[in-house]
């Protein structure tokens, strides 16, 4: 018979002689090389050249893996810096799990406006190309979550309820064998997020950095749920998670932008660089 849950991953990592492979890294790492795949057909069809998305690459996603980082032990620096902290080390073992998708976005952006400026390209037009992508890589991302049996919900009995091992409880839930499933709910959110901002783009010609921002508005509406369910220990403001807060922000800003941005700038770019600079031809 089949259970009436879902099973955990009995483990996450697996020795390869000497080295650690771990599912957590390769579900990011799967993830960023479809984003980069969908992107760049996604880009050429915009106008811009094969293998301009990789170049942009080298730089954002560095950037935005030390930003997921550190937006993550900076709202929730009690558990490496608090009483009783697991300290700097721990801080640093990022394959134990731990990105903040803000952090992401913002070191990203930091690095792909590095790029953006250096090889003469436009970065609202690429964030636009991005943005499915993006929400495919969260998607399949939120799987390494699943391997390291991390960020769940609470107890449910439902059929799709996910067992977790006792020694991943959180104290007080013990006697629980089952919890929600936030990884799927938040995995499948993302590839709902992905298919509609991909049809609203075909369907409204969205340009000017409005694509990306409906993918930051769609996401926003998902993880703020996701985030009431959620037990795993966080920086709580007013007894709420802080992410929470930042849902509402993120998403009243995204909403903003797309209202401002059509009044001034309607329509979409007529190209996909930055005036008065030649094409710069790729490296990779």
């Amino acid at each position: 018979m089949t259970p009436a849950f879902i099973p955990s991953p009995p483990t996450g990592v697996w020795e390869l002689g000497p080295i650690p492979v771990r599912a957590y890294a390769l579900a990011i790492l799967l993830g960023i090389f479809v984003a980069i795949w969908i992107t760049d057909k996604r880009w050429q069809a915009r106008g811009g050249k094969s293998g301009q998305i990789a170049d942009v690459a080298l730089w954002a996603v560095p950037a935005g893996i030390v930003g997921a980082r550190l937006y993550h032990v900076i709202t929730d620096w009690s558990t490496y810096f608090g009483d009783g902290g697991l300290g700097f080390v721990a801080a640093l073992k990022i394959w134990q799990g731990g990105l903040g998708i803000w952090g992401a976005v913002l070191g990203g952006a930091l690095g792909a406006w590095y790029a953006c400026r250096r090889y003469g390209l436009l970065l609202p037009p690429l964030g636009d190309a991005l943005a499915p992508g993006l929400a495919v890589a969260q998607a399949i991302g939120r799987w390494g979550n699943w391997f390291n049996q991390e960020l769940f919900g609470e107890p449910t009995t439902l059929p799709w309820g996910l067992q977790i091992d006792p020694a991943n409880r959180p104290a007080g839930y013990e006697q629980f064998e089952t919890f929600h499933p936030t990884f799927l709910y938040e995995s499948l959110w993302c590839l709902f997020v992905a298919v509609a901002v991909w049809w609203l783009d075909r369907r409204f010609q969205m340009g000017h950095g409005r694509v990306f921002a409906t993918y930051v508005a769609l996401y926003t509406v998902g993880r703020f749920f996701w985030e009431l369910l959620r037990i795993d220990d966080a920086t709580l403001i007013l007894g709420i998670r802080v992410n929470v807060f930042t849902s509402v922000v993120v998403f009243v800003g995204a909403i903003a932008y797309i209202l401002i941005s059509r009044r001034y700038a309607p329509g979409r770019e007529s190209t996909v660089y930055r005036p008065g600079r030649e094409p710069v031809e790729s490296a990779a």
